[in-house]
């Protein structure tokens, strides 16, 4: 278990992360409705989750479901989640990690960037769990993007969380974020828990290490050498 707490680094283009506060506030809001609503969690879920075996044909839900064309479940359902605690695991690697990445692509480009990750990451779900009935919901792939940027971003920067069971450690961003990562590799293809999308987690994951590069503002090496050995002076 790894669960990120605080990084301190500072925003450099912007004053205000407003594209991940609106990400924070859509998926509360979606929380609300899915089991607040007039329809329920169980109704919410199947009409918005992705469903494998849905998108690729070989299952037909009854009339009325989906809410919206079958191929849209792939972003719609990285909006829902299924408890309190996973809304919240997922909103809070998104808080600490989502505004220096937005700080370094803008507002607009970074919402693209999470929805992209989020939707490639759906589809390797989807790919590798083809016969699957069982709904994915869930900001973990456009979270695992958000991740990757951040790791390639700021490697070496130093990251307050909590690790195993709960023990406080700060540690560089490469160490942090590679435990992490092991992690979801290791439950991707050795653990028996079925019912978490680890490899949308890996999906994301990649998918933000690729995009990243290309949806950066423009890379200044010398700027990003100022910047880390300010990151690394003693506060």
């Amino acid at each position: 278990m790894f669960l990120p707490l605080h990084d301190g680094v500072p925003l450099k283009n912007m004053k205000t992360p407003t594209g991940t506060r609106i990400l924070l506030l859509a998926c509360g809001a979606a929380y609300l409705l899915t089991f607040y609503g007039p329809l329920g969690p169980d109704a919410t879920i199947a009409g918005l989750g992705l469903i494998p075996s849905v998108l690729f044909g070989t299952e037909i839900l009854p009339e009325g479901y989906p809410f919206v064309p079958v191929p849209l479940t792939l972003l719609t359902n990285v909006f829902l989640h299924v408890s309190l605690f996973h809304l919240l695991g997922n909103m809070l690697f998104l808080w600490v990690f989502g505004d220096n990445v937005e700080d370094a692509m803008g507002h607009g480009r970074f919402l693209v960037f999470f929805l992209l990750c989020g939707g490639f990451a759906s589809l390797v779900h989807a790919l590798i769990e083809a016969d699957s009935h069982r709904p994915l919901v869930g900001a973990s792939g456009g979270v695992s993007g958000v991740v990757a940027a951040y790791l390639i971003l700021y490697p070496r920067v130093r990251i307050w969380g909590l690790f195993l069971k709960g023990i406080p450690l700060r540690l560089p961003a490469y160490w942090a974020i590679g435990f992490w990562f092991v992690l979801q590799f290791a439950s991707a293809f050795f653990g028996e828990d079925r019912g978490v999308g680890w490899f949308a987690h890996l999906g994301g994951f990649v998918a933000g290490a690729l995009l990243i590069p290309l949806m950066r503002h423009r890379y200044d090496p010398l700027l990003a050498r100022i910047e880390t050995q300010e990151m690394k002076a003693p506060r």
